[in-house]
């Protein structure tokens, strides 16, 4: 897991409620977090896989979460962002925000912070259908 890049927990239990702070595209380094090599994918794909394993942590997975948001410094890479998202998730689609930002710590690319329902874990939180 990479250690938080200032002074805050990276995840956090309310009850069935877990917060995954934001998570950049980086790695432990030999000075602390260093963004990956690569460029906008490659520190979506860190970041996505940081909180993975977060939720991993917690017992959970993509299917518990019920909320993203992500930060990006350049909102041209939305398009980037989503087909790196879809990759993924696959077929989970929690609510999500994203918002373009004028900087991100490190000078990072993006930023993505999850909530999730633990109440349910494995089984996805299900939203029922408006339409019924």
């Amino acid at each position: 897991m990479t250690p938080a890049v200032g002074p805050y927990s990276p995840v956090r239990r309310a009850g069935d409620l877990v917060v995954c702070s934001g998570q950049l595209g980086a790695r432990p380094g030999p000075s602390g977090p260093a963004l990956v090599p690569g460029g906008t994918a490659a520190q979506v794909d860190q970041a996505l896989a940081n909180v993975a394993d977060l939720l991993a942590g917690e017992g959970l997975g993509w299917d518990d979460v019920v909320k993203v948001t992500a930060f990006l410094a350049d909102i041209g890479d939305y398009a980037l962002f989503n087909e790196r998202y879809v990759a993924t998730l696959g077929d989970s689609r929690p609510a999500r925000t994203v918002v373009a930002v004028a900087g991100l710590p490190l000078g990072a690319a993006v930023e993505v912070e999850v909530w999730a329902d633990a109440g349910q874990a494995g089984q996805g939180a299900q939203v029922p259908d408006p339409k019924r």
